[in-house]
């Protein structure tokens, strides 16, 4: 018996208040392959239709979606304790403007490419892009409706058939969406959810024709390592510790604007979060009065409430962050703001502003995911990238200063797959830009060109124009032939043609 198989409905609730929000029944591992097997009859239909006409699909599916909104904010924002209009402005919004991206753009991004062969030029030669056929999405509890839909809509417009596995902690969110397909008409076995603990999406993978996982470093190992030994490509997308370099000629309102934004939406749960803060001295005291001042003016609330910033969304993650600030406390930092749960029902943590904070502390080494700003003061913009590129993850990062040449020169050398320069999370928002990270967070992109094409095969057809009855280096192979195949490459590879490419191409 699999360790889903007879278990209770998975119940959740609300983590801002705490009240009953719904009851989910379990997918129990045995399903699977019926699931799956749904999902591949169904995917040669779907495939079949062609790309504009599942780009029409999706842009129908987008008008349901649009007409839902207040339905669809609501339900994440029940499950996950982010404000109702926080849901709207970064889930729905995230998944609107991807499906009007790839609604627009798959047709360019995946037609045949013609290739221009140097020699054979008799050959006609295309590179296609093939749907891979079922792929898998692992989506984390953090945007449990914009990465679960956001990621299922490349893989559908590209042609293949999609299974999200959500967290067990926000499954309302994909299901919801998969209903919602199903009511637009669509074919309801090319976009499932299984909803399930880990041992579900252990047992996904061997189901599946590719995975696309957000979610820790530790689960993205070990998805990689199970689908290396599967031969099953994996696309992940894991967690960030994302720093932001306050230049001594920044425009230091706008700089700490950014900050509060960029550390707290979602109450810190973002892999884009701006988690440590390096300022350069002339300006730290003046930065972190802007930003000690922005914060308090915050307001904790629950989805319904007029708040700015919501609850943690486990008790896990509500843990986690205070252990990072008791621990920064008792090394020696300040909290100029919070610095401790809150009094109120519910998951709140308290926006923590962190002052004297130094490189070993956990707040600035892990990644904490919740509403923590440590700022550390810098001697200069070379301490600050120093520092920057001082650790395991490299998602994202931001620069600020008044000289963009110099912002862009700073991000040039940031190990970060993505950088804004006196911005911070926009590039997130920005479909056809891609998204991913270096080091330990992650590997392949989400959005952009591969963001579509990572759910594809790639497949080269070579048609021969001639008909002729034999080419020169097929059998047999008589000595004239030989002769001749020698003369060629020595025309084309010797030392004759050497010199004359190098000529040609500046070489010395």
């Amino acid at each position: 018996m699999s360790p889903s198989e007879g278990a209770a409905p998975l119940r959740i609730s609300n983590p801002a208040s705490g009240n009953f929000v719904a009851e989910v029944p379990l997918t129990r591992v045995e399903q699977l392959p019926g699931l799956a097997q749904r999902a591949r009859e169904a995917q040669g239909a779907w495939e079949a239709l062609g790309v504009e006409a599942r780009a029409a699909a999706l842009l129908r599916y987008r008008a349901l979606l649009a007409e839902r909104a207040d339905e669809i904010a609501e339900t994440v924002a029940a499950e996950t304790g982010k404000p109702v209009e926080e849901a709207r402005a970064s889930d729905l919004f995230l998944v609107l403007e991807g499906i009007t991206h790839w609604a627009r753009n798959a047709k360019r991004l995946l037609a045949p490419e013609r290739i221009r062969p140097r020699l054979f030029k008799h050959k006609r030669v295309l590179s296609r892009y093939v749907p891979r056929g079922l792929v898998g999405v692992i989506s984390p509890w953090n945007f449990p409706f914009a990465i679960a839909v956001g990621d299922a809509m490349p893989a559908l417009v590209a042609g293949n058939a999609v299974i999200v596995k959500p967290s067990e902690l926000t499954p309302g969110s994909a299901l919801l969406a998969a209903a919602l397909w199903r009511e637009t008409g669509l074919p309801a076995a090319v976009f499932q959810v299984a909803v399930g603990r880990g041992d579900l999406g252990a047992a996904l993978l061997e189901h599946v024709d590719m995975v696309m996982f957000t979610g820790s470093v530790g689960t993205g190992q070990r998805i990689a390592a199970r689908c290396g030994e599967l031969l099953v490509p994996c696309s992940l997308e894991l967690g960030g510790k994302d720093p932001m370099i306050v230049c001594a000629d920044a425009d230091l309102e706008r700089a700490a604007n950014a900050c509060v934004f960029g550390a707290l939406l979602n109450a810190g749960q973002a892999c884009l979060s701006v988690e440590r803060v390096y300022v350069d001295a002339p300006v730290y005291d003046e930065f972190v009065r802007l930003v000690e001042a922005k914060v308090r003016s915050l307001r904790l609330g629950a989805p319904g409430e007029d708040a700015d910033i919501g609850s943690l969304t486990s008790p896990a993650q509500l843990a986690k962050v205070a252990e990072h600030v008791e621990e920064a406390l008792a090394r020696g930092a300040k909290a100029l703001t919070g610095g401790k749960r809150s009094e109120r029902a519910g998951l709140f943590f308290e926006p923590t502003l962190l002052v004297d904070v130094d490189h070993e502390m956990a707040c600035m080494r892990e990644e904490s995911f919740g509403p923590i700003i440590p700022v550390m003061k810098v001697r200069d913009v070379e301490e600050a990238i120093r520092l920057a590129n001082d650790s395991s993850f490299g998602l994202a990062a931001s620069v600020f200063t008044r000289d963009p040449r110099k912002g862009v020169a700073i991000a040039e050398r940031l190990r970060a797959g993505g950088v804004c320069v006196n911005d911070c999370l926009v590039h997130a928002f920005i479909p056809n830009a891609p998204m991913g990270g270096m080091k330990q967070s992650g590997s392949g992109r989400r959005h952009g060109v591969e963001g579509l094409r990572k759910y594809c095969e790639q497949q080269t057809l070579v048609v021969d124009r001639l008909g002729l009855r034999s080419e020169p280096f097929w059998y047999p192979r008589s000595r004239v032939r030989q002769g001749l195949m020698r003369r060629f490459q020595e025309l084309l590879y010797g030392r004759a043609r050497a010199r004359s490419d190098a000529a040609r191409e500046g070489v010395s």
